[in-house]
């Protein structure tokens, strides 16, 4: 049997649950035991009520596990390899996956920590002691040197990130960086290593904001402080905030020709009050970034392999509490405390 902590509504409580472990694994299937796991901001907004679901299932997407079972077509894969997994399963073949090149759209995508229990065995989220993976999900090994908490992350928040930075301006020497939580700091990081000259990293939590200056940006308060240093305005600007009000601070903030990227705004109360005028007139590029490819996970975890010397990433996130103890992990997580609250299994 697995453990696990099962979502019934944002208005029931957490309660604990054995699920039945697979007898035996279909081809390209991987059972693995989850070793750490994080919550998401996305978690905290279907907890509470703001990203509905259908229940009961077990949420939770960002962990590292071992593999303890494995079906055929496999090879690439040992029993007791360390792992972490793309947050959804594609199909490969459909026009999302194969003509647009977003296997995160896939025509028959299954994302992890967002399925119901009565879909295919039920361990479909991380807030548990074991997940089936599906054969079209993506499989990465990882190296010894990373820990599980600075790993755990990277198949949601840090893989999103590098596909939002996949697309910059042709001449990028200064950027803008809204919010300074998770997305925001992998962001700074990602610009830094990448050798851009000035990243400018807002947020309304001071704390937040200082903290940016770990992974290479330069804390601003306002817009107005970044138009104080560049004049024609910043080359690019990331949302990671989630916050639509802070669109026309992004607008001002960047030059003509800017590029703007939309990644943070992933729940329903995001209405954008602009004019297509202030769009066209600085003939601005806009893009929205929604997860990620495979590609994109295993340049994450690249980048942490090369990066972890260098950003404390490990600081970001709590000290493990036991997943019998999800009620109090989620408060901690509330209170934006860390940027991740880390769950071992009880």
């Amino acid at each position: 049997m697995a453990y696990a902590q099962v979502f019934y509504g944002p208005d029931q409580p957490l309660g604990a649950r054995d699920v039945p472990l697979p007898s035996s694994l279909q081809a390209g299937q991987v059972l693995a035991e989850i070793a750490l796991a994080t919550i998401c901001g996305s978690d905290l907004h279907t907890l509470s009520g703001h990203r509905p679901e259908r229940t009961p299932c077990i949420l939770g997407h960002e962990a590292v596990g071992r593999v303890v079972a494995l079906g055929s077509g496999r090879p690439e894969l040992r029993i007791g390899d360390r792992i972490t997994w793309s947050i959804a399963d594609s199909c490969g073949s459909c026009v999302a996956c194969s003509d647009y090149e977003l296997p995160e759209k896939c025509v028959n995508l299954f994302k992890y920590g967002h399925a119901p229990l009565d879909d295919g065995s039920g361990l479909n989220g991380c807030y548990a002691s074991h997940i089936l993976l599906r054969p079209g999900t993506h499989i990465v090994t990882l190296p010894d040197a990373l820990s599980d908490a600075t790993v755990a992350p990277a198949n949601c928040a840090l893989a999103t990130v590098v596909n939002a930075a996949e697309t910059l301006p042709k001449r990028c020497d200064s950027v803008l960086v809204q919010g300074a939580g998770l997305l925001g700091l992998y962001c700074c990081a990602l610009l830094a290593e990448r050798g851009i000259k000035r990243i400018y990293c807002m947020d309304l939590h001071a704390e937040r904001r200082q903290r940016s200056a770990d992974f290479g940006a330069v804390p601003v308060e306002h817009v107005q402080d970044v138009l104080a240093r560049e004049r024609e305005g910043v080359d690019a600007v990331f949302e990671l905030a989630g916050a639509s009000v802070l669109l026309k601070d992004g607008l001002a903030a960047l030059r003509p020709g800017g590029f703007y990227a939309l990644v943070g705004m992933v729940h329903p109360d995001t209405h954008i009050d602009l004019t297509g005028e202030q769009i066209i007139r600085k003939c601005v590029t806009m893009r929205g970034v929604h997860n990620y490819s495979p590609r994109h996970l295993d340049a994450a975890v690249s980048f942490l392999s090369r990066t972890a010397s260098l950003n404390p990433y490990d600081e970001l996130v709590s000290p493990p509490i036991a997943l019998s103890e999800l009620d109090r992990a989620v408060e901690l997580a509330q209170s934006q405390q860390f940027s991740r609250v880390a769950l071992v299994p009880s």
